[in-house]
């Protein structure tokens, strides 16, 4: 028979393994974020600009964001590094952590996350990045220096209700998880120097909300714009697009 000892040992020795890893999770959650947040910042200057000039002035803010975010070193270790990190210590965060400091799977926090990992993510990635410059067939391949805000201007066109539902939850995700985790940080690292962050989570949402505004404002306006693109690169656009299943439903 099992002495009292040998049966508490195991369940004993997870939980301390598990508060010891815990930390470390957050901390390379947490030390991830200031990456992704410069990279939005960046990225997102473009269709607020957008507010002011339309898509030739969204278009140039994006090139000159590119030396950021899509030199062979900035988009692999400056955003996809970062992002794979956030999202992967933030799973195995989960996973791990005990019971009484898991977050809720429900919380804003989490489902914001969740939905734009699962979704909005992978398919801006895909129909922005990777499929106009697949070379597979080649008269259909967009090059870089082609590739500019009239790819969302045609998408909003040929495609409206999915195009902006896509924009709209894409960006709706991205301020209110960045409005939560911005609080969880702060109540983490900095409570002991600035004192906690007390916000309502209604005051979080209605911020975000007005962050979201100069965004979405700045792609209705590209939206009204006429396509300035050339009919073959039109349907270069098109062509891209299509390549995802979010478009091909």
């Amino acid at each position: 028979m099992a002495s009292p000892n040998e049966n508490t040992l195991p369940s004993s020795w997870t939980t301390t393994l598990r508060k010891r890893v815990t930390p470390y999770l957050t901390t390379l959650s947490h030390g991830s974020a200031p990456f992704i947040t410069t990279f939005l910042l960046i990225h997102l200057s473009a269709p607020v600009m957008a507010n002011l000039g339309g898509t030739s002035l969204a278009s140039q803010v994006m090139l000159l964001g590119r030396e950021y975010y899509q030199t062979s070193f900035g988009e692999k270790y400056l955003l996809l590094v970062p992002l794979a990190v956030h999202s992967l210590s933030g799973i195995a965060k989960r996973v791990v952590a005990p019971s009484p400091l898991r977050r809720r799977f429900t919380s804003l926090l989490s489902l914001t996350a969740y939905a734009a990992y699962a979704l909005f993510l992978p398919v801006h990635f895909m129909t922005h990045r990777i499929y106009p410059s697949d070379p597979n067939p080649p008269i259909y391949e967009v090059g870089p220096s082609e590739l500019d805000y009239e790819l969302v201007k045609v998408s909003l066109h040929t495609w409206p209700w999915r195009s902006w539902f896509l924009y709209t939850g894409l960006t709706l995700c991205v301020a209110w998880h960045a409005a939560e985790g911005a609080r969880v940080i702060w109540n983490t690292s900095w409570r002991e120097y600035g004192g906690g962050w007390k916000v309502s989570t209604k005051r979080r949402v209605v911020g975000a909300t007005l962050a979201m505004l100069p965004v979405l404002s700045g792609v209705f306006f590209i939206s009204r714009e006429p396509v300035y693109a050339f009919s073959t690169l039109s349907s270069r656009f098109q062509h891209a697009l299509s390549q995802s299943f979010f478009y091909r439903l």
